[in-house]
């Protein structure tokens, strides 16, 4: 009877909760399409058993034990029943599964799904395999805990993406990336619903990956560091069992240095050439006037496409300053013949060639944006880094369009600031037609500045709120409400094997020599990166350079920084009225004054430390105004104008990057000294 009454009690009074307040209380990401919320709750016990129908049995079996892993694993539950039934079974404490069918993993896939929770039973349907891999995912994400134990809500979902291509790009050039980073990082992307794993293969620093036609292309152009076929093979079947696609891309004709050290002969200007040790934009390039070049890339595609089984094939193409075509006469003689007027044209015409050869492996040709509109077939994609109205140029001219720009994830930008990057925002103008050739985007992880152990800082969690612009309606777009979210999904992807937060405290113990890390952790937690391309001063940086200093531990958007940032915002909203934003500041404010000489002692006894240091006495001094300044607004005492300039100066200095680091701290103090010294200040308003 009390059991009863408390269910009703539950029920009414999450009744009452208005239903946009209560789907801001799940903890989804991307935010589905439709929530309706149902009564009850589905409880969790180790009866819960998975029955599954239709599609592919062997690969649905591997996603449903996928899932009980992670949620026996969360749950510490023990279940009767691990593997899934086969078969419709009515006569279950558990979850129905039905796909309509397989579905092939491509472009047009179908990816929508139906979940449906009641206190009875789990349904999840779907017209595909995909469509149940994403279905699975979101119901995870809905597992929640009161003092009974483990439950699900009540809820019905219909869901399906906005954009058909949600990806994520991985440089395993410039650092190599081994296999068991790239799995980790499929795993997340399934877990965000992203599908499509484009693979950076060739660059100037590196070719990664085995090549049994031109074996020296992997022997002396990857200093040992390469992908085996067999690897390849497995990783495109990791990925297409979580419903990721696999596009490799092979850089050309520029970014090309690792393909000519070993085939020097198709360059446009004489070997020898040896890997690229720098970062930046090189001249070694193909000859695109030489048939021998053809007949080269035609037979390095027909060894390399069976392992590739998707339809998308990028070949690159940006960057090429044409240096070496200019100082080559047999080139320009070549142009003059066939009428090419400049560099533009003669890039044209070579991906018209490398489009014939891939047509006939039946593989559609993606490329990065350049300065000029390709002269190509209109199934040729053009993947925009250069910004919303060249994507936007490329979809009028009838060309399928990606965006990237403002999803360049290694350039240490806020989550904000991807978040807000919608290909198509809501105010929109664009004809319907073109808006169907947008289709999609991806976030970059170009890898100049990371490697094994750092890369999964720069990819993640940020790279969540990108899979959710690119998943969910573009009205889904309350940063708030997104970054609430992102700390629960932050915290959940740990248990797929990601690194982002492990390692952080283990650099730290390693950058302090093993002491107690909490001062540095303290610092460390209000620093980021500085913003990628400034990254080249004092430093040239070189491939074999270390990724173990304190900038590489820092990482992009600290969440400290971040909510001390929206507690000087909400001070300033509330005229400095409200007491615990006011103690929230304090408590940080006074931790921070006294960081540097708890943090000076470990310094001295870690050379590692010392470029951070005058970064570190920036902290406690910015902390030091930051209390006058409260006091001030305590009081109503408005400070006087010199006081102010002075106290600008310390906050200019402190705000200039050092150890290739910027402090965080230093910018939301600035916003309030500039709102104390406002003349209408609402901090001094009675």
């Amino acid at each position: 009877m009390i059991c009863s009454q408390i269910i009703l009690l539950t029920f009414l009074l999450l009744s009452a909760i208005p239903a946009s307040e209560r789907k801001n209380s799940l903890n989804l990401m991307p935010m589905p399409e439709k929530v309706e919320f149902l009564q009850g709750e589905f409880r969790l016990d180790s009866t819960f058993t998975v029955s599954v129908t239709g599609g592919n049995e062997v690969l649905l079996n591997k996603a449903v034990l996928r899932i009980l892993k992670r949620l026996t694993d969360r749950t510490g539950l023990f279940l009767l029943n691990l593997s899934p039934r086969i078969g419709l079974d009515d006569n279950i404490h558990g979850m129905l599964i039905n796909s309509k069918s397989p579905g092939k993993n491509e472009l047009e896939m179908d990816e929508s799904y139906s979940l449906i929770i009641k206190s009875e039973e789990i349904s999840l349907t779907a017209q595909t395999d995909v469509g149940i891999l994403r279905g699975l995912e979101t119901f995870l994400q809905l597992v929640d805990a009161d003092q009974q134990g483990y439950f699900f809500p009540a809820i019905k979902i219909e869901d399906k993406p906005r954009f058909k291509w949600r990806g994520l790009l991985m440089d395993v050039c410039r650092h190599f990336m081994p296999v068991e980073v790239l799995k980790r990082n499929l795993d997340a992307m399934a877990a965000v619903k992203m599908n499509v794993f484009h693979w950076h293969l060739t660059e100037d620093q590196g070719f990664r990956i085995e090549c049994k036609t031109y074996p020296k292309l992997h022997e002396l152009g990857s200093d040992g560091f390469y992908y085996t076929q067999q690897e390849i093979k497995e990783i495109v079947s990791y990925a297409g069992e979580r419903g990721i696609r696999v596009v490799p891309e092979f850089d050309l004709p520029g970014h090309a240095t690792s393909w000519l050290v070993g085939y020097p002969k198709l360059a446009s200007a004489p070997g020898p050439y040896s890997i690229e040790r720098n970062w930046g934009i090189f001249d070694p390039t193909f000859d695109p006037t030489k048939e021998e070049t053809y007949e080269f890339l035609e037979k390095f595609f027909q060894e390399m496409a069976p392992l590739f089984p998707d339809k998308f094939w990028h070949i690159g193409g940006d960057e090429n300053k044409g240096h070496q075509w200019d100082a080559n006469p047999e080139i320009q003689k070549f142009m003059k013949a066939n009428n090419l007027t400049d560099n533009h044209a003669l890039q044209n015409y070579f991906n018209i060639r490398l489009e014939k050869i891939l047509n006939k492996l039946d593989k559609t040709m993606v490329g990065w944006y350049t300065d000029a509109q390709p002269n190509l077939d209109k199934k040729y994609v053009i993947q925009s880094w250069k910004g919303r109205n060249s994507l936007y140029e490329s979809a009028r001219n009838g060309y399928r369009c990606l965006l990237s720009h403002g999803f360049y994830i290694d350039l240490i930008q806020s989550t904000e600031y991807h978040y807000l990057n919608d290909p198509i925002p809501q105010d929109s103008i664009l004809a319907e037609d073109v808006q169907n050739r947008i289709l999609g985007g991806e976030a970059t992880m170009w890898a100049e500045f990371v490697g094994p152990e750092t890369v999964d800082s720069r990819i993640w969690p940020r790279t969540a709120a990108i899979a959710e612009r690119l998943w969910s309606p573009g009205t889904v777009n309350d940063l708030k409400e997104m970054y609430r979210r992102l700390d629960e999904i932050d915290f959940r992807l740990e248990e797929l094997g990601l690194t982002h937060n492990k390692n952080y405290d283990m650099m730290l113990r390693r950058l302090a020599g093993n002491a107690d890390i909490d001062a540095l952790k303290t610092f460390v937690d209000v620093i980021e990166p500085q913003y990628t391309y400034a990254r080249d001063h004092p430093h040239v940086f070189k491939s074999y350079y270390p990724l173990t200093r304190v900038v590489d531990a820092a990482r992009p958007d600290p969440r400290t920084a971040r909510k001390f940032d929206q507690l000087v915002d909400s001070l300033i909203i509330h005229s400095g009225k409200n007491h615990s934003e006011m103690d929230a500041l304090k408590g940080w404010l006074n931790r921070w004054k006294d960081n540097h000489s708890k943090l000076s002692e470990i310094i001295k006894k870690s050379p590692i430390l010392k470029e951070i240091e005058i970064q570190s006495q920036n902290l406690s001094r910015c902390a030091v105004i930051g209390l006058q300044i409260l006091e001030h607004i305590k009081k109503g005492i408005k400070p006087d104008e010199t006081w102010i300039n002075n106290q600008s100066e310390i906050i200019k200095n402190a705000q200039i990057p050092k150890g290739e680091t910027e402090l965080l701290v230093a910018n939301s103090l600035e916003k309030l000294l500039n709102e104390v010294k406002s003349s209408d200040s609402r901090l001094f308003k009675p």
